[in-house]
């Protein structure tokens, strides 16, 4: 199966530089490959150091040579997809004026194809550091280089071409899994299935692969892994860097939803370092909507990854270091700077921290469940999990807007969407909008008041659901092969405990005059108090019992379950962050 073209951008036009799209590539050409005159080569100079290349030389290989921006100035440079299990092909030849990059050399990471000399070649190497500084300082090349870069990972995208190749059996659960993570991310794969491709099959052969082998994965770089976790896969690709350093940031974002990435790219625009890290991929659950309707200035609607997808663009322009996956373990507040540590044991230091982590998915208490996850039971709603329910009748539980936004642009999918809820109606939970236009989808059946019992199913996957009605007690049995959880999400805050981060009964984080309410109570204070007692210090609107650690979005006590909410808290927090900072001794 080929891989699924990310969902970054619904919408495009041919002024709107940054989005990711199934776009006309085609008919984009110049702007996928501009190229630079004389006077701005001539301005481009002091953004590079000159190199100097023999004719068969290689300028840059996938998944190991890292650079920011390649710009011609004489000769030419032929580009080929980098193929492990193949011969790699040509994808394009480039001359003079041209440039070469992709979004990936906007935070540093390995080029996804290789690159070499034609005749004797000159070119400008521009560091990543410099290339986002020249896109910043120069407005209307800055716009041409983002757009060109973007286009080109649409491409790449498209045509399946760098990044990893994985190696494994249709319908196999764990090739979901990483076929999932890498599109949310963004990031050119290839999905190869052993029983169709006579190199995948050589490959397993080579490997004597067993089924708890399965994915085979085929890093850029030539390694070969076995049925890798997210942290290694991403460890391969660039996307997890390094993080042991001593290095102490101004700003480190933990959760890369719409929140967190309006705080990155606010904070980072404004001179501040920031690290973000996601456990999972850019846009949270947010990502997860296929169409929000009622964000500000897309009277059209725009994908939850199509938002983020703009954001993360946003964040590398500005020099956000961001790291995915890497999943936070405890945060550590009994010493300054601020610490948190990873799953994986490393410890990353901050001046202040941004708790923008959002929420888990809810699991229903179904016996198996977690037995048919990626095979036949879903959480997303991406164009992946579209593909796989096609022509078919599956069912979605849940009735909140992200519900509605999937079962919408699933039924253009599905034969038949069955919505099944516990409560009477939509109306309690779901926008009205969405509301009308599920009972004018004529292929979504929704049922009330009832709830899925039981799973069951065979080596391949899902194949029945029993579901039973509430009110009248009936049970009914049905041969689906696709289940999608839209059931809510709990506080991401176990993590929290070490350091007594104040939270509320149901563990969202208190924030401002929620804590000194809580203080005012503990201290037998008036707890109807219009503002905080003498006694008890200052605390910004978005600041938690730890000075120094904010909360936003989601996960914070009291917020707007809404993107354009979060995206608003995310900005406004920066300024409550330069505020604790300027209060810092100097020597900090």
């Amino acid at each position: 199966m080929a891989s699924s073209t990310p969902e970054f951008i619904p919408e495009t036009t041919q002024d709107d530089p940054v989005q990711f799209s199934t776009l006309d590539l085609q008919g984009r050409s110049h702007q996928i490959s501009p190229v630079f005159h004389a006077l701005e080569l001539q301005r481009l100079q002091r953004y590079g150091t000159l190199q100097r290349f023999a004719d068969g030389a290689t300028l840059f290989e996938a998944g190991s040579s890292s650079f920011g921006m390649l710009v011609i100035l004489s000769g030419r440079v032929s580009i080929k997809r980098h193929e492990v299990l193949g011969q790699a092909s040509q994808l394009r030849e480039v001359g003079v004026g041209h440039f070469i990059a992709e979004v990936a050399q906007l935070s540093g990471r390995p080029t996804l194809v290789n690159g070499s000399a034609v005749g004797a070649v000159e070119v400008l190497d521009i560091s990543s550091e410099s290339l986002r500084a020249l896109i910043v300082a120069e407005a209307e090349m800055g716009e041409r280089i983002v757009r060109a870069l973007i286009l080109r990972r649409v491409a790449l995208i498209e045509a399946n071409s760098g990044g990893p190749v994985l190696v494994g059996p249709r319908g196999n659960g764990n090739l979901f899994h990483l076929q999932s993570f890498l599109s949310s991310n963004g990031h050119p794969h290839t999905v190869l299935d052993p029983a169709t491709d006579a190199a995948a099959a050589a490959l397993a052969e080579r490997y004597q692969s067993t089924p708890q082998d399965w994915p085979l994965v085929v890093c850029p770089d030539g390694k070969i892994m076995k049925n890798p976790g997210n942290a290694e896969l991403g460890r391969c690709l660039g996307m997890l860097p390094d993080l042991s350093g001593d290095k102490i940031f101004d700003v480190l974002v933990v959760g890369a939803g719409p929140a967190g990435l309006a705080t990155a790219v606010y904070a980072a625009s404004e001179g501040l370092s920031v690290l973000a890290l996601e456990q999972r991929a850019y846009g949270g659950q947010a990502g997860a909507s296929a169409r929000i309707e009622n964000y500000l200035g897309f009277p059209t609607g725009i994908s939850g990854r199509a938002l983020a997808g703009r954001a993360y663009v946003q964040a590398q322009k500005f020099g956000v270091e961001i790291a995915t996956p890497a999943s936070a373990a405890k945060l550590l507040c009994d010493s300054w700077p601020l610490r948190v540590t990873l799953c994986d044991g490393t410890q990353v230091r901050a001046r202040t921290v941004v708790l923008s982590c959002g929420a888990r998915y809810r699991r229903p208490s179904l016996a198996n469940l977690k037995t048919y996850e990626g095979r036949g039971v879903y959480y997303w709603a991406s164009p992946i999990e579209a593909k796989l329910c096609r022509q078919e009748e599956i069912i979605l539980v849940g009735g909140g807007n992200s519900a509605g936004q999937a079962a919408v642009f699933l039924s253009g999918h599905a034969a038949r969407v069955h919505m099944v809820i516990r409560g009477a109606g939509l109306a309690a939970s779901m926008s009205s909008y969405l509301i009308e236009r599920i009972a004018a989808t004529p292929n979504i059946t929704l049922h009330t008041q009832t709830e899925i019992i039981a799973l069951e199913g065979d080596d391949d996957g899902l194949t029945e659901v029993r579901w039973r009605n509430n009110q009248t007690g009936e049970e009914c049995d049905c041969a689906v092969r696709r289940v999608f959880l839209f059931v809510g999400a709990d506080p991401n805050t176990d993590w929290l405990q070490d350091c007594a981060v104040a939270v509320d009964e149901q563990g969202f984080i208190r924030t401002g005059f929620d804590v000194t309410r809580a203080e005012c109570r503990a201290q037998g204070h008036a707890a109807h108090l219009p503002y905080p007692p003498p006694d008890l210090p200052d605390r910004a609107a978005l600041e938690t019992s730890v000075p120094g650690v904010f909360a936003i979005g989601d996960v914070r006590a009291g917020s707007t379950k809404r993107v354009a909410a979060a995206v608003g808290e995310g900005a406004a927090v920066v300024a409550q962050i330069h505020g604790f900072l300027a209060r810092l001794p100097v020597a900090s």
